[in-house]
């Protein structure tokens, strides 16, 4: 059967039920036991009103029973919106509120501390839901183009917005990734990612579509990191910076750890620093190593084919199948090689912008500019990232073009953590800014204006640290007399970045 539909990946009459298809711990789910526990969720959610279309909210630790409720979800009729558990009450609220979330799975312990939103979700809790016969389960008459998930990311302008995928998006990154990286039943997919995150999602999808099994991950040190590659003979891993720096800095045993089955690992998320780059080629000699970028507006747009990282290690290489990506002047040009311009995305794989954002969409999403509009000229996504393309088509990344940071594989707006600051009462005034980082690949900082409230950098880190996720939370407060400004007024925030590089 040829998936069109997010839940098609799932409720196959072809796949082999016997595969285990999730392990978490010492525990193990067949296709079959996936199957079941998703129809049953499916069935729970029909039964409380939910109706195609309807937004249907997941916050479930990472865990067998989160893979079931996203495709249980699906095959609903609903749009999926996945919640990384590490949030806090009050980001999780927003995200409620502004879907307009339907129903909501969760377990009890975590609904427990969802702060009340105005049409409150009905809630489900996953522990309580029996499984059901899919065969018996009612699918939906969803076609490809329809919106399948909502994945919240940052914007730099605050609050998270809620980035629009069709099946045809979900199903398009499934095909095209398991294509270049040579999925197949036999992998043994190691998960540390969110299912929230778009390429978290795409390794359940990906793995599902084949028949795979994923592994699911948690962990707070490299050796556990490596130990779970070893003992569940691990052929497949994705990360982010982050995870490639404690692989390669702190986990001591991964030099004398033989990981014979691990084919490939691939980098999303960031860039990767060449020293890392270098190191993991030292120690996972005989695996193949995929850079790769994209953006969750689009998933993924290049990838450096692993034969080329050598020579090129600062690359994110080419367009990866079925899409086509170049770079954009500022004046709509293509850009000359060597000449810096904003990557631009064409292909499947283009989302269908922002959630109940039409002019947030329409900066992002705009016609093709090399494309007459006369002659048909299709979709397509400007970045937001500046890149330069060498004689040979390969491309490096430059940096933003906007105020984002990228901060182990999170993109956080700056406005977001300064409001979180300001509203401590112990500034007059705060700029967040992203420096350089081997391990995270920016690390926050913030510099401040202190008010005369009595609150000190470190009280004042302590209320944000309530207030917002780990990787949120600037690591210092540099405190100043007054922050420096452009001509036009704007806090400079160059300036401040440049001054504490050097």
């Amino acid at each position: 059967m040829t998936p069109v539909r997010l839940f098609d990946l799932l409720f196959d009459p072809d796949k082999d039920q016997t595969r285990v298809a999730v392990v978490d711990g010492d525990r193990s789910w067949t296709y079959a036991d996936l199957a079941a526990r998703a129809a049953g969720i499916a069935g729970a959610l029909a039964a409380a009103g939910v109706r195609r279309g309807d937004r249907v909210a997941v916050l479930l630790p990472k865990s067998p029973e989160e893979c079931a409720a996203l495709f249980g979800a699906s095959a609903a009729g609903a749009v999926v919106v996945p919640i990384n558990p590490i949030l806090k009450p009050a980001q999780v609220a927003h995200i409620l509120a502004d879907s307009g979330a339907r129903a909501l799975v969760s377990d009890r312990a975590l609904a427990a501390v969802v702060p009340p939103v105005d049409q409150a979700p009905v809630v489900i809790h996953a522990e309580g839901v029996a499984p059901a016969d899919p065969s018996a389960l009612a699918r939906p008459a969803a076609i490809g183009q329809d919106l399948a998930a909502i994945l919240y990311t940052s914007g730099s302008t605050g609050s998270p917005k809620g980035v629009m995928l069709s099946h045809a998006n979900l199903i398009a990154g499934t095909r095209i990734v398991r294509t270049y990286l040579g999925i197949t039943a036999e992998d043994r997919i190691l998960s540390v990612l969110p299912f929230s995150f778009d390429y978290g999602l795409n390794q359940l999808l990906t793995a599902v579509e084949q028949g795979a099994t994923l592994v699911l991950c948690r962990f707070q040190l490299g050796d556990q990191l490596v130990k779970a590659l070893a003992r569940h003979r691990i052929t497949g891993l994705a990360g982010v910076p982050t995870i490639w720096a404690i692989l390669t800095r702190a986990a001591p045993s991964l030099a004398r750890t033989p990981l014979p089955d691990l084919r490939y690992i691939t980098n999303s998320g960031g860039a990767v620093p060449e020293a890392t780059v270098r190191a993991l080629r030292g120690l996972l000699p005989e695996t193949r190593i995929f850079l790769m970028y994209g953006l969750t507006e689009a998933f993924r747009s290049t990838f450096l084919d692993p034969d080329e990282v050598d020579r090129r290690p600062t690359s994110i290489g080419k367009a990866i199948p079925e899409c086509e990506v170049f770079p954009v002047t500022a004046d709509g040009r293509r850009a000359e090689p060597g000449e810096p311009g904003i990557l631009v995305h064409r292909g499947p794989t283009v989302s269908l912008g922002y959630w109940r954002r039409p002019e947030d969409t329409l900066r992002v999403l705009r016609p093709n500019p090399l494309v007459p509009a006369s002659e048909g000229a299709d979709t397509v996504c400007y970045s937001g990232d500046l890149v330069v393309e060498d004689a040979e088509g390969f491309l490096s990344f430059v940096g933003r073009d906007d105020a984002m940071i990228k901060s182990a594989g999170y993109r956080i707006s700056p406005t977001e953590v300064e409001d979180a600051l300001m509203s401590t009462g112990a500034f007059r005034q705060v700029a967040v800014i992203g420096l350089p980082d081997p391990w995270l690949g920016q690390k926050l900082c913030a510099v401040a204006v202190a008010a005369d409230a009595g609150i000190g950098p470190e009280a004042a880190l302590g209320q944000v640290a309530e207030r917002l996720p780990a990787h949120m939370v600037p690591g210092r407060v540099d405190l100043i007399d007054a922050l420096p400004t452009t001509p036009n007024g704007k806090v400079d925030y160059k300036l401040l970045a440049a001054e504490r590089r050097s």
